[in-house]
């Protein structure tokens, strides 16, 4: 995996975490909307696994942000 595919992942990460802490729901409630497990989320939410488009959209939905916001700049 390249740095630059790494940074992606690890901002995705900490914007999704913050996002949710945000609007006051622990990872397990998060999980339950979005019909995973709660350890899939954490290795979402730790950079550690890939999330796919599809993914990405069900959990912007759930938070009500849109994609870009949890992206990093470039």
């Amino acid at each position: 995996m390249g740095n630059n595919q790494l940074k992606f992942r690890t901002i995705l990460a900490r914007q999704l975490r913050a996002e949710r802490k945000a609007m006051g729901l622990g990872q397990q409630e998060f999980a339950r909307k979005l019909a995973i497990s709660q350890s899939t989320l954490a290795r979402i939410e730790s950079g550690e696994q890939n999330v796919t488009i599809d993914m990405l959209e069900l959990i912007c939905s759930r938070l009500k942000c849109r994609i870009f916001e949890l992206l990093p700049d470039r």
